[in-house]
């Protein structure tokens, strides 16, 4: 199933420190504390329903040889993904991934402002 904005709204939006803000007019995109760990495409960009996503190093080209999942422009440098057939893969899946996403953007901040955010034991 495709991950809605409404969605991902309810998915990300009571996790410590996360914002989510339309950028680049035609994308959701969740931040923690500022940083991005995920993005929607839109229904009025030219690929709605693309959801982009933050992976492990480690893991980031085992899920790009997956049939609807290709390295996102842009940022796969940074080891993200592009989801661009949603519909493959099980909303726990995506749930999991989403929530994989954000522990690594979150894990990166400084401990002391993982404390201040409520993050797990920082």
């Amino acid at each position: 199933m495709a991950m809605t904005e409404a969605g991902l709204r309810r998915c990300v939006a009571a996790w410590p420190g996360v914002t989510l803000d339309v950028k680049w007019q035609d994308h959701l995109v969740a931040c923690v504390d500022g940083r991005m760990f995920a993005m929607l495409n839109l229904p009025r960009s030219a690929h709605p329903d693309w959801l982009h996503f933050k992976v492990e190093d480690d893991l980031f080209l085992a899920l790009t040889e997956q049939p609807g999942i290709m390295p996102a422009p842009y940022l796969a440098r940074a080891r993200w993904v592009t989801v661009t057939e949603p519909r493959r893969y099980p909303q726990d899946w995506t749930v999991a991934r989403l929530r994989r996403a954000y522990e690594l953007v979150a894990a990166r901040l400084s401990k002391k402002r993982q404390r201040e955010l409520g993050l797990w034991s920082a």
